[in-house]
């Protein structure tokens, strides 16, 4: 069962979300076989209270004792519950929003003609509506749904009254211009890294509606208006601070999974032009980091991504503070996943050992853990090659150097980090190859690294140059 879709999804489930599938499996509206709910209750102790995967087999002995194995009915029970968690899935935002429950509750009153109702249930979303702190994409959204059942309601009363629809026009279209900018902002995000041509259709129109109505004061447009900025190709440093400064206004206007991630949109901006070599952004970068990690919105279900971890301790050495940085490795590695602890955690205190000079510790320490992720791997390639430089083992790194080439031809990697690394390691070799005595020479290669794109490795390779 270690690889089925059902394993899988089950333990991607939230303790609130076991909670409520709990409910919908014992619950006869959904689920009649009992030993489906029997099948589940085994699954649920040994996922989630021991964290073992049972076998198939396992299972049959534990269900049907006295009776033989059978493959087939134990497949049957699998397929049975993963049609209920696929109907959970798919209920979940309702099960969960009681927002919305109260917004359909309203259009069931409306369809049934129980005028009294209706408009108790309406009051009582709207209250719901406006009591919750954010004002994101959703909340416009519910608040059109709400005008747009208000009007069905007293356009079928035949009164002669004056309708709602401008109201429902001006909401439709806030709706949709917050939702055009957030989905704007996630477009050019993954257009950076993966280098996709998007079209983005009416997107001129919607920043010159959004200023020309004055509609940057709703969080919802204006953190996304002005990420769009920050982010676009000809974004400015006026640009950024002024999303920065949004962001963090309105920290608290938007669910903790969206702050989540808008605060990565601004830490992935701050970590391309740190890597282009804006060292100013190391700084940015790093409080916006100490700003997710105080508020908790970087954990996720109570754990770190390796990214972050990997991320926040590269920015903080890169500014010397070195003290930050090992309290910090030390603090988050409980909240890594368990299975990434090792190499996460001994490859950040090689990073922050090259920093101090205890150069035989980074050597240890790498050997440590082995690491599978790819772009760990090749980052921990570049610090055991940053220091066999520095100590002066030039055999073992030309080795290391044309190992990493062929590495790099080998392996499926994104372009921008094949071309970085394959940078960093042709340019280390000009290095290594220099002849002191030639001062044109060092000055070509200079420029050379100076102009050189990707290289986020580009400010080390500068001040071994000139050391050189």
């Amino acid at each position: 069962m270690k690889e089925s879709k059902l394993v899988s999804i089950l333990g991607q489930l939230s303790k609130k979300e076991v909670a409520i599938f709990d409910k919908l499996v014992r619950s006869p509206l959904f689920n009649q076989r009992q030993d489906v709910v029997e099948f589940w209750s085994f699954l649920q102790e040994q996922l989630y209270w021991i964290g073992d995967v049972p076998t198939k087999e396992s299972v049959s002995r534990h269900l049907f004792p006295d009776q033989p194995y059978d493959a087939q009915r134990i497949r049957y029970l699998m397929s049975w519950l993963m049609k209920l968690v696929e109907q959970y899935l798919a209920l979940a935002p309702h099960l969960l929003s009681s927002v919305q429950q109260q917004i359909e509750l309203s259009a069931a009153y409306r369809e049934k003609r129980m005028p009294k109702h209706f408009q108790q249930t309406l009051r009582k979303a709207r209250r719901e509506i406006e009591a919750q702190p954010h004002r994101h994409v959703e909340y416009y959204q519910w608040q059109y749904q709400l005008q747009w059942e208000n009007y069905l309601f007293s356009s079928s009363q035949k009164r002669v009254t004056s309708h709602n629809l401008q109201e429902v026009s001006d909401t439709t279209d806030v709706a949709f211009i917050a939702q055009k900018l957030r989905q704007t902002c996630f477009l050019l995000s993954h257009q950076a890294v993966y280098k996709t041509d998007y079209d983005f259709g009416l997107l001129q129109e919607v920043l010159a509606y959004a200023k020309q109505r004055d509609l940057l004061g709703l969080p919802a447009i204006g953190v996304y208006y002005h990420c769009y900025y920050a982010l676009s190709p000809d974004g400015t440093e006026k640009d950024f601070q002024a999303f920065k400064d949004q962001l963090i206004r309105h920290w608290f206007r938007f669910p903790e999974s969206e702050t989540r991630d808008l605060l990565l949109l601004g830490l992935n901006y701050c970590i391309r032009k740190f890597n282009a070599g804006g060292l100013e952004y190391a700084q940015e970068g790093l409080d916006l980091y100490q700003k997710g990690l105080s508020s908790g919105v970087l954990l996720s279900d109570g754990f770190l991504s390796r990214f972050t971890y990997r991320n926040a301790v590269a920015l903080a050495v890169s500014i010397g503070a070195l003290e930050w940085a090992d309290a910090f490795i030390e603090h988050y590695k409980k909240y890594l996943p368990k299975e990434q602890q090792e190499s996460m955690y001994s490859f950040s205190r090689a990073r922050l050992a090259y920093e101090k000079g205890h150069y035989g510790d980074v050597l240890q320490l790498l050997q440590r853990a082995n690491y599978k992720d790819l772009l760990l791997n090749l980052a921990a390639k570049t610090l055991l090659q940053k220091t066999l430089y520095v100590t002066g083992a030039w055999d073992a790194l030309e080795s290391q150097l044309d190992a990493m080439t062929s590495f790099l031809a080998r392996k499926d990697i994104l372009t921008y980090h094949r071309n970085n690394y394959r940078n960093f390691a042709a340019l280390l070799k000009k290095i290594l190859a220099l002849n002191p005595h030639l001062p044109s020479a060092k000055e070509t290669l200079r420029a050379r690294i100076e102009q050189t794109q990707p290289l986020t490795e580009k400010h080390w390779l500068l001040e071994q140059l000139w050391k050189a």
